[in-house]
C-alpha cells in the first residue's frame, strides 16, 4: 500500500467519524432534554467533556510521540466507540443517570484528546512534503463539510428513530475510523522514552525556540477568547434580530460553505511565504462579526460568514503545513497538543464572559471590540520576524516511514535504496 493510499484510507475513516460526531451532538441534546435534564444537566455534561479534554490533551501529545500514531488512534476510537454505545444503551433502556452520563462524556472526550495529536503526528508520514498543503486542505474540506452534513443528517435520524439511534451511528463511525487506522501501513521512527514531564517540557522547548510558533500560540489564545465571546453573542443576535432558528441554520450553512471554499483555495494557491499569507487571510474573520453590527441584515451576515470562514480555513491549512514542515517529527504530537490546549482554555473563557460583557456594555459594542481584537491578534503576527521570513520549499525532513513488520522480512536482503 502506498503512502497516498494510506492517506485516502485515513480521509475516508475520518470523514465517517466527523459525520458521526454530528449525530451525537444532536442526540445528546435531545436525549438529555427529553429525559427531563434540561439546560442544567446538559451544561454539566459539556463541562465534564471540556475538563477531560483540558486534563488529557498534553498527555495525549506525549503518547502520540512515544508510540506509533495509529496505535494511539485505534485505542482512542475503541474507547469512544464503547462510550457512545453505552450512551445509546442507557437512553434506549430509560436508565438516565446524570453522573453516569457525565463520566461517559469525560471518558470519551479524554480519549479524543489522545486522537488529535496522534493524527497530527501521522499526517506528514502519509504524503510527500510537496503535497502537504493539498492534503491538509483536503482534510479541512472534508471536516468542514462533515460539520454541516453530520448535524443535519443526525437531526433527521434522531427525529425519526430517537436519540439512541444517533449515539449508535456515532459508535459505528468510530468503528469505521478504527478499522481505517488498523489498515495503515506506515511506521514512524521512535526513540527511547524519557520521563513524562521531561517529554512535555521538550515539546514546549520546540515551541519556544521558534518565534513564529510561540507568538502564534499566544496570538491564538487572545483570538480564541474574543472569538468565544462572539460565538455566543452572534447566536443571540441571529435568533432575536435576524429571523430565529431558520436564520441560524442558514448562517451555519454559510459558514460551512466558506470553509469548503477556503480549503479549495488552499489546495490550489500555495504561496511561498505560507504563514504570512495565512495570517493575512485570517484578517477576513472580523468582517463576519461586524456584519452582525452593521448592516445587521441576514444577507450581509451570510456573505460575511462565507468570506470570514474561507479565510479561517485557509489559515488553518497554512498553519498546519508550517508546523509539519518545520517541527521535528519526533515532537509533532506534543506541539500539536500544546496548540490544541490554547484553544480549549481560551474559548470557554470567552463563552463565559459573553453574557456579562453584553449586559454591561451592549451586544453591538462588545461585538465591535471583539472583532477589533480578532484583527489585532492576526495583524500582530506579521511583526514577528520568523512569521515574515518563513518560506516553503525547504521543509525539515521527516524520517522515511518504516515498513510494516511483514514487509521487513521480504526486504531483508535488499540493498539500501
Amino acid at each position: 500500500m502506498t503512502r497516498i493510499s494510506d492517506f485516502k484510507l485515513l480521509a475516508a475513516g475520518q470523514t465517517l467519524s466527523w459525520v458521526g460526531n454530528g449525530f451525537q451532538t444532536v442526540a445528546l441534546a435531545v436525549a438529555v432534554v427529553r429525559a427531563g435534564g434540561g439546560a442544567r444537566d446538559l451544561g454539566v455534561v459539556m463541562a465534564c467533556s471540556v475538563t477531560a479534554m483540558l486534563v488529557c490533551t498534553l498527555f495525549g501529545g506525549v503518547w502520540a510521540d512515544r508510540l506509533q500514531p495509529q496505535r494511539v488512534m485505534v485505542g482512542s476510537d475503541l474507547v469512544r466507540l464503547l462510550g457512545a454505545a453505552a450512551m445509546a444503551v442507557m437512553f434506549a433502556t430509560g436508565g438516565y443517570h446524570l453522573l453516569l452520563l457525565g463520566a461517559l462524556a469525560a471518558v470519551t472526550a479524554g480519549a479524543g484528546s489522545f486522537f488529535s495529536p496522534a493524527m497530527t503526528a501521522l499526517k506528514p508520514l502519509l504524503v510527500p512534503a510537496e503535497r502537504r498543503p493539498a492534503a491538509n486542505a483536503t482534510l479541512s474540506m472534508l471536516q468542514t463539510g462533515s460539520t454541516v452534513a453530520g448535524p443535519a443528517l443526525g437531526g433527521l435520524t434522531v427525529a425519526a428513530l430517537g436519540a439512541p439511534a444517533g449515539f449508535a451511528v456515532n459508535a459505528a463511525s468510530f468503528l469505521a475510523s478504527m478499522a481505517a487506522a488498523l489498515l495503515l501501513r506506515v511506521r514512524a521512527e521512535r526513540g527511547p522514552r524519557e520521563p513524562m514531564l521531561r517529554e512535555l517540557a521538550d515539546g514546549w522547548r520546540e515551541i519556544s525556540s521558534r518565534d513564529w510558533l510561540v507568538g502564534g500560540l499566544f496570538g491564538a489564545t487572545v483570538y480564541h477568547i474574543a472569538n468565544g465571546v462572539i460565538l455566543v453573542l452572534v447566536q443571540v443576535v441571529a435568533i432575536e434580530r435576524l429571523g430565529g432558528a431558520a436564520s441560524a441554520g442558514f448562517i451555519a450553512s454559510a459558514e460551512g460553505l466558506g470553509g469548503v471554499i477556503g480549503a479549495a483555495v488552499a489546495m490550489r494557491l500555495r504561496p511561498r511565504r505560507l504563514l504570512r499569507a495565512g495570517w493575512l487571510t485570517l484578517m477576513l474573520m472580523p468582517l463576519w462579526a461586524l456584519a452582525y453590527v452593521w448592516p445587521a441584515e441576514l444577507v450581509a451576515v451570510l456573505a460575511g460568514a462565507v468570506v470570514g470562514y474561507a479565510g479561517l480555513i485557509y489559515f488553518d491549512v497554512c498553519w498546519e503545513t508550517a508546523i509539519q514542515d518545520n517541527v521535528p517529527h519526533r515532537a509533532l504530537g506534543r506541539v500539536g497538543s500544546w496548540d490544541t490546549l490554547t484553544s480549549f482554555i481560551a474559548m470557554p473563557i470567552g463563552n463565559v464572559l459573553a453574557g456579562p460583557l453584553a449586559q454591561a456594555y451592549g451586544t453591538n459594542r462588545v461585538l465591535t471590540v471583539c472583532a477589533a481584537v480578532l484583527f489585532g491578534a492576526a495583524l500582530s503576527q506579521l511583526f514577528i520576524p520568523g512569521t515574515r521570513r518563513l518560506t516553503r520549499g525547504t521543509p525539515e525532513p521527516v524520517a522515511p516511514p518504516a515498513p510494516a513488520p511483514a514487509a521487513k522480512a521480504t526486504a531483508a536482503g535488499s540493498a539500501p535504496g
